[in-house]
């Protein structure tokens, strides 16, 4: 079976399965999967940043600000009232003009010293959006215009039945989601199996090799930038959908955190790990909020009770859980799966000789002990 096929075989009934979910899950669930997608959208655009390219950034905050009151903007009134679907495409290259701003920086400061650059723009960015009233709406923040392609409003108007099964905002944006978090994974693995990806990780490697085979360093830096910038911008924008009001306290040091949490459990340079680690650390919370009464040492939300709130008590977790990673699986959940599927492939798979006349009909088993044995365990 061909490499194509295989890929399309094993990820057909996980897709089949996302698009199935909006007919049974609540709005509650529905939620969850809005915020994990647009967090793995963010997180797979870091991943690229920090896991491939070796660049340290606690910025991405920023960049997700700027996606999400840029369409909030660019689509609202007051702001420039374009249709939503240019405004989604603009916030997203507004974000990457925000990121090329930077770059010359990101071109020439590595390591912890970059971190610290871009720890600047998290604070200089909630400063904006806190007096920048006339376009952010200040400390209580903006609402969001829902997005529309046409004459379809991914919104509660007009009603839509599906199968029987009323389609609000939450079922309608879970398909945006889905085939925007498609986009970022299409276009991440393209960008690792190919030449850019290449580089970049010859880059992370050794900056002499890779300056040696040709690869300018400069400019793939600020390359990588940028392309983390624009996924944090669509990230942004999205979430904003979701939220359907933008405020200037979610987007500080604390998201950006969250952000490197998901990426280093998920594993560095690993799309499908920093979809993993999204996923983890954006449902955690919300699921310890929703069942805190039932969980011991947990305080339910507003109450005075004397134990932990559910979103401590789910940094604690994940916080636990990152310490537990990086010392017994520093490649993240995904080296660790990885590793569980090669050891259980090699424990079930039966060992076959390679045809010594190249690809053609495999030559029959002789009857040996070993081959018997080998037969006995497979399933």
């Amino acid at each position: 079976m061909s490499d194509p096929i295989r890929t399309t075989a094993r990820l057909l009934p996980p897709a089949l399965l996302l698009v199935a979910l909006p007919f049974y899950l609540d709005a509650f669930w529905l939620r969850i999967g809005l915020f994990s997608m647009a967090a793995a959208i963010g997180a797979v655009g870091l991943g690229l940043l920090c896991g491939t390219a070796g660049q340290l950034s606690l910025g991405h905050a920023f960049f997700l600000a700027v996606g999400a009151y840029g369409y909030t903007w660019f689509a609202g009134d007051p702001g420039l009232g374009l249709p939503p679907l240019l405004a989604l495409l603009l916030a997203v290259l507004l974000a990457g003009a925000a990121g090329g701003l930077f770059s010359p920086v990101a071109g020439r400061v590595k390591g912890i010293y970059l971190g610290v650059a871009t720890l600047a723009l998290v604070f200089l960015g909630h400063h904006v959006l806190l007096t920048a009233d006339s376009v952010t709406g200040g400390f209580n923040g903006r609402s969001v215009p829902p997005l529309t392609v046409g004459s379809f409003a991914f919104d509660l108007e007009p009603q839509l039945v599906v199968l029987g099964v009323p389609f609000g905002a939450e079922e309608r944006l879970w398909y945006l989601g889905l085939a925007l978090f498609a986009l970022t994974w299409c276009t991440a693995r393209g960008l690792l199996r190919g030449r850019p990806g290449r580089a970049l990780t010859a880059l992370r490697d050794s900056e002499t090799a890779a300056s040696v085979m040709g690869v300018d360093v400069a400019r793939y830096r600020s390359a990588a930038f940028v392309v983390s910038s624009m996924y944090a911008g669509l990230a942004g924008a999205f979430l904003a959908l979701a939220f359907r009001r933008v405020v200037p306290d979610y987007f500080g040091l604390t998201l950006s955190v969250d952000y490197l949490a998901m990426i280093v459990i998920g594993g560095l340079g690993s799309v499908a790990g920093a979809t993993a680690g999204a996923v983890f650390v954006t449902a955690l919370p919300l699921l310890m909020t929703r069942y805190a009464d039932q969980l011991p040492l947990v305080a339910s939300p507003g109450t005075t009770d004397g134990g932990v709130g559910p979103t401590e008590a789910a940094r604690y977790l994940y916080g636990a859980a990152i310490v537990v990673i990086l010392l017994f699986a520093p490649d993240g959940l995904h080296g660790l799966v990885r590793r569980l599927r090669a050891r259980l492939r090699r424990r079930t798979g039966p060992d076959r000789p390679p045809s010594a006349t190249g690809p053609g009909p495999a030559p029959a088993p002789t009857p040996s002990a070993s081959a018997v044995r080998t037969k006995e365990h497979t399933p």
